[in-house]
């Protein structure tokens, strides 16, 4: 249970790092861009809302304030029991073990569907992509949020350490299976140095961690993501 099951894509941050991971989580986005930026397109209140990837369960909570039902669905067996500790207390979350490509979700019986770097990243998760054929309610919306790596501080830093990473490929790849996509631009912003270098650290190569370190000052970060989206 401690384990992925087969088939997950290892996540080289949150499943060796969890406690760093959890630091990063609360340093993303602290005005709540990306929800602002989701919740113009499909507000979650009163929904069914399936979180793919959920991890430790760091967004669960926020979605179950005001959805009819959450599931996260995690692939990691020592998340999906941080996760379930995480929601102990709302009766309206259910936590699964399960991967991307086959989501142990009921046909057309999600609302809203949210993967928030995890899994879909463009060519090769065509799967994934399928099950949210068969999952989703017609009215129903998915959002991936994703880095844009073609501006901002982080996106100029990520193009270094993950040079294969073709933007405009995964640009064209969602594009041409009917997703949208709404730039929006967010920060990092920590409590502490140190929470900053940690992060780095696990985000990052270490020969440009210690650049990225020696280089930046401060602790915010200017970030720009991709907020995909789909109506169904």
């Amino acid at each position: 249970m401690t384990g992925a099951l087969p088939g997950a894509i290892p996540s080289p941050n949150i499943w060796e790092h969890e406690a760093v991971y959890e630091i990063e989580n609360r340093a993303v986005d602290p005005d709540h861009a990306i929800e602002a930026a989701m919740r113009s397109m499909r507000d979650w209140a009163g929904a069914v809302v399936l979180d793919i990837g959920c991890g430790s369960g760091f967004h669960l909570p926020g979605f179950a304030e005001t959805a009819a039902r959450v599931i996260g669905v995690e692939p990691h067996g020592r998340l999906c029991r941080s996760a379930e500790r995480r929601v102990a207390r709302f009766a309206n979350v259910d936590v699964r073990r399960g991967v991307a490509a086959s989501l142990p979700v009921a046909d057309s019986s999600v609302d809203v569907a949210h993967a928030r770097w995890a899994y879909f990243f463009g060519p090769g998760c065509e799967p994934g992509l399928a099950e949210l054929d068969r999952v989703m309610r017609r009215g129903g919306t998915a959002f991936i949020i994703d880095n844009d790596s073609t501006s901002s501080t982080f996106g100029r830093w990520f193009r270094a350490g993950y040079p294969t990473v073709a933007a405009r490929s995964v640009e064209t790849f969602f594009s041409a299976r009917g997703w949208s996509r709404q730039a929006v631009q967010i920060r990092w912003l920590f409590e502490s140095r140190a929470d900053f270098e940690t992060v780095v650290r696990i985000e990052f190569p270490p020969d440009l961690a210690g650049r990225i370190i020696d280089g930046h000052d401060g602790v915010e970060v200017d970030y720009a993501v991709n907020v995909w989206s789909k109506a169904f």
